[in-house]
């Protein structure tokens, strides 16, 4: 077995799984699959009013039951989901984007198929995971250099200096303070807003 095939299958060891799935011999054999593996997995049928915190992969079946009161905590919990249908069909298909699926499954469902929609599932998901990491950082980053483009404008405006003796100050301050420029840049643009209304102006000194 090659390192990334086992990096896969420690993976999914690791899996804290729910079936959502009827008690009959098809959720039984899901069921004893999944632990043959090695992951932590429950069986819940009816579907229960929420998911559990803890659990970070989800099989759920789609047809014929009542589960998209599971939307919210599905967003909350955000786990590796995957969809159990027995047909395709206009309101499957709806389901399966609902519950925004990473894997699907189709009845009956077959051993074989199990193992591939589950490890690809938690891929797309950590996939998933780290987009969303990056696009969040990203933001911050633009948020930030919009703060400090704005604290430069209110400098230049009420101090009469020019944009690179204001973004200097910034930058002093911020080395000084051992604090990122942004969190500078948000204090005097809170202060401001904060002044303003009293008719006062803010300067922020040099240092000596």
């Amino acid at each position: 077995m090659t390192a990334s095939a086992r990096k896969i299958l420690d993976d999914l060891r690791r899996a804290r799984a729910l079936v959502i799935h009827p008690k009959d011999e098809e959720g039984a054999a899901l069921l004893e699959q999944l632990r043959r593996l090695g992951c932590a997995v429950s069986l819940a049928w009816p579907p229960p009013a929420a998911l559990p915190p803890e659990i970070d992969t989800l099989f759920i079946q789609l047809d014929d039951a009542q589960v998209m009161h599971l939307l919210p905590s599905i967003e909350e919990t955000e786990p590796a989901v995957i969809a159990i249908v027995a047909y395709e069909s206009p309101t499957s298909l709806k389901a399966i984007a609902d519950v925004n699926a990473h894997g699907v499954l189709n009845k009956p469902l077959h051993p074989r198929g199990v193992l591939t929609q589950f490890a690809l599932a938690r891929y797309r998901r950590g996939y998933e995971g780290r987009l969303t990491s990056k696009i969040n950082r990203l933001e911050e980053t633009m948020k930030g250099r919009r703060t400090v483009e704005r604290a430069v404008r209110l400098l230049v405006e009420l101090n009469r200096i020019d944009e690179d003796a204001a973004y200097k100050m910034l930058r002093d301050r911020a080395t000084a303070s051992r604090v990122p420029m942004a969190s500078v840049a948000e204090g005097v643009v809170s202060a401001h807003e904060a002044m303003s209304g009293l008719g006062l102006r803010i300067a922020l000194a040099e240092k000596p």
